[in-house]
């Protein structure tokens, strides 16, 4: 059984219970089910074919050039597997008629002109029936704006800002299936409250909007959940740095016991690298520090006691999501080829774990539907659960679209059962929905 922190009450364990059983009914209808599968023995994401005809369309924005083109490699890989799976089950049932999925790429190039510029040609040009996407809030708005002005489902699968769905920026073409920095915050808060281990944080984030919104948002999730903690000191770095030494020094001298941190690859890998090499062997707490390919760089050693949070972890210990994780592993292992036969792409955990899960429930909301009608659409969505391979709930708040959902973290070791390269998590502790909610915005207030 997956262990679960051991403060969670009784009560706790009673509303587990009857969620466990509302789960069990609901399973029937909306969930993803390991055995309606198709054989993907034959996915292969450098050759995957579109199929042409009257398709149900995704356009897909994300960096697919550039020094970001990482990015839309990753995001391709899951698009397409999603869409491979389902065309192999005839499709999706939309307007009377069996629907295959096409996956179109809008290139975002990282930039707000490229962004809406690659939108609009989505919708106008190739008629798609959803945008997917993107990394960067800055981004996500952009596209956003496009959906509503077009009145076009816009699924925001990778960005985090509280403030993409408040009040002022909330429209009801946008559904929003990332967590957020308000539900990092009080993630990682929670996880030290339960633990009681350590009590002094240093805070090292890029120095932009979502770092200092990511360090806000822990600094509050404290306040709340483990108010006898305390913050020992905080800096900023800019994006892309080169030398963390000032910033590692000073977190060291200060008798901090965990560093907390924000930072994205490349920047988190080389945050952990040097200070390995500077003889800073403080456990960082994170969120994208789980790039198997830079943390093989510093090996099994350098890698052990890092705290991964995140929206999607994989389970050993969980049938349905291991059975899943084969049929992946199985490709990577014997059939796939560059880029996709590095480490990066060998378990469909962390963020290929929820791209997965959460674009098999849009495409499931859009088949109950029955229709692309964007209004059909948001009548299903708003208030939708959804269960995924693994058996996680999710939840569309209707009032602003964001969704609510158990979160989890756990702390790499070495040995573990995913990586020989590198240590990796093993036991995944549940931070319970309640207790790691989004920021209200929308029309909920």
């Amino acid at each position: 059984m997956q262990k679960t922190l051991k403060a969670v009450s009784f009560a706790a364990c009673l509303f587990l219970a009857a969620s466990l059983f509302l789960a069990g009914s609901a399973l029937a209808e909306n969930a993803f089910k390991i055995e309606d599968m198709s054989d993907m023995s034959d996915f292969d994401p450098n050759n995957f074919q579109n199929p042409t005809g009257d398709t149900f369309k995704i356009g897909l924005l994300q960096i697919f050039s550039g020094p970001g083109a990482g990015n839309g490699e990753l995001f391709w890989l899951t698009t397409a597997w999603v869409a491979h799976d389902i065309n192999k089950r005839g499709g999706i049932m939309i307007d009377g008629k069996k629907k295959l999925i096409e996956v179109i790429k809008g290139d975002v190039m990282g930039k707000p002109a490229a962004t809406k510029k690659a939108a609009e040609k989505l919708v106008l040009e190739d008629k798609v029936d959803v945008l997917w996407g993107t990394s960067g809030s800055h981004l996500a708005l952009v596209i956003q704006n496009v959906a509503e002005r077009y009145k076009v489902i816009f699924h925001q699968s990778l960005s985090m800002s509280d403030s993409l769905m408040d009040e002022k920026n909330f429209n009801k073409y946008t559904f929003q299936t990332m967590w957020t920095t308000n539900q990092v915050g009080e993630t990682t808060a929670y996880f030290y409250a339960q633990r009681k281990k350590e009590k002094k944080f240093y805070i090292i984030c890029q120095d932009y909007l979502f770092g200092h919104s990511l360090a806000d948002a822990f600094k509050k999730g404290l306040a709340k959940y483990y108010p006898e903690a305390e913050i020992v000191g905080e800096d900023y770095h800019p994006l892309f740095a080169k030398d963390f030494a000032p910033y590692l020094t000073k977190a060291k001298a200060s008798g901090a016991e965990v560093i907390f941190t924000g930072d994205w690859m490349p920047d988190g890998g080389n945050l952990v690298k040097q200070a390995r090499q500077l003889g800073v062997d403080l456990p960082f707490a994170n969120i994208f520090i789980d790039e198997p390919n830079s943390l093989a760089a510093i090996g099994p050693e350098g890698t052990k006691g890092l705290v991964n949070l995140n929206q999607h972890i994989g389970d050993k210990n969980n049938k349905n999501g291991m059975a899943f994780a084969k049929k992946w592993n199985d490709l990577w292992k014997d059939k796939w080829s560059a880029p996709y036969n590095t480490l990066l792409y060998k378990w469909p955990g962390g963020t290929l774990g929820y791209a997965l899960e959460n674009t098999y429930w849009m495409l499931d909301v859009f088949e109950r539907a029955g229709s692309s009608d964007p209004e059909k659409v948001i009548k299903v969505w708003e208030g939708d659960v959804y269960y995924t391979a693994d058996g996680k709930r999710l939840e569309m708040r209707a009032c602003d679209h964001v969704t609510i959902r158990d979160t989890y973290a756990t702390e790499y070791v070495y040995p573990n059962p995913w990586f020989e390269e590198i240590s990796s998590g093993d036991e995944v502790f549940v931070i319970p929905a309640e207790k790691s909610m989004p920021v209200k915005g929308g029309n909920c207030k």
